[in-house]
């Protein structure tokens, strides 16, 4: 395990036991309905089974873990935490954002589901059916976005005019393409133990983007795309240490100005770039 990302696997060892209060606090949300997963209006359904105790993912999840204890019993958390799960995958929203919207897509595979990605990723089959799963979430992400954000984009304008009309449009205008907005793909080096991918909004606006590392693990090479795999053997991505990408200087994702080590100021920068990303 390389040192570069040892600080990025402290963040989800405690995921799943921060979350048992809450669960016992919520009800779960119906998960069986795509067009829904992302609705902040779904009413919640009552729990059918208790959550986890903390003693018992303490006792069986280690540090690098915890999102097995997702893998493993979905329906024992609120929908605030498990957006959707089926018998291959467990959609979870991430318990330590990096942007406005960071979900994980988690496959259930018992085979693959421990497998660093560059292995798993080699099985074609596999592969096939994570990319179909993740290009539905990046769909169902781009249109949270769109909630969230489309009432202050210039690109969306027309669109938001005509939902507002009476009586609507039979075709609304098309709008701006939020899928855009939404990067889907992994960590050379994952900070946990089981297969996740993440799908994230661009934005990089979070009080969870706490240092270097959180910021160049999803502004550099480090992040690869899910839709690059499978890696070409020689791909330099396939060695995150030796291409030093966690230890870059900053620089905007959006704009590409250099900030050297000044993450204070670059924290600063990012706040008035996502203010005028959503201008858009």
């Amino acid at each position: 395990m390389s040192g570069e990302s040892s600080i990025l696997e402290t963040e989800h060892a405690d995921a799943a036991q921060a979350t048992t209060s809450q669960s016992r606090a919520e009800k779960p949300a119906k998960r069986d309905a795509f067009s829904e997963l992302l609705s902040p209006k779904n009413k919640q359904q009552k729990q059918t089974s208790h959550p986890p105790s903390k003693t018992d993912i303490k006792n069986r999840f280690g540090a690098r873990d915890g999102l097995g204890a997702y893998i493993e019993k979905p329906e024992s958390y609120p929908s605030s935490v498990v957006v959707h799960y089926d018998d291959d995958f467990v959609v979870i929203h991430d318990m330590f954002p990096k942007s406005t919207l960071h979900l994980l897509l988690l496959p259930r595979d018992p085979t693959k589901t421990r497998l660093h990605p560059f292995e798993a990723f080699e099985d074609a089959e596999f592969l096939s059916k994570v990319k179909a799963e993740t290009r539905k979430l990046r769909t169902l992400a781009a249109a949270e976005l769109r909630r969230k954000y489309g009432r202050y984009s210039a690109q969306d304008k027309e669109r938001q005019d005509a939902l507002n009309a009476d009586p609507p449009p039979d075709v609304l205008p098309q709008g701006r393409d939020w899928e855009k907005e939404v990067m889907c793909g992994i960590h050379a080096h994952p900070s946990m133990n089981h297969l996740h991918i993440h799908i994230i909004s661009v934005d990089r606006y979070s009080d969870r983007l706490k240092h270097r590392k959180h910021y160049n693990s999803f502004s550099t090479p480090f992040f690869i795309d899910i839709e690059d795999f499978p890696l070409a053997k020689d791909d330099p991505r396939r060695h995150p240490d030796r291409e030093g990408y966690l230890r870059r200087d900053f620089k905007c994702w959006r704009c590409g100005k250099e900030f050297g080590n000044r993450f204070a100021e670059l924290k600063s920068h990012l706040e008035a770039e996502f203010n005028e990303w959503r201008k858009l």
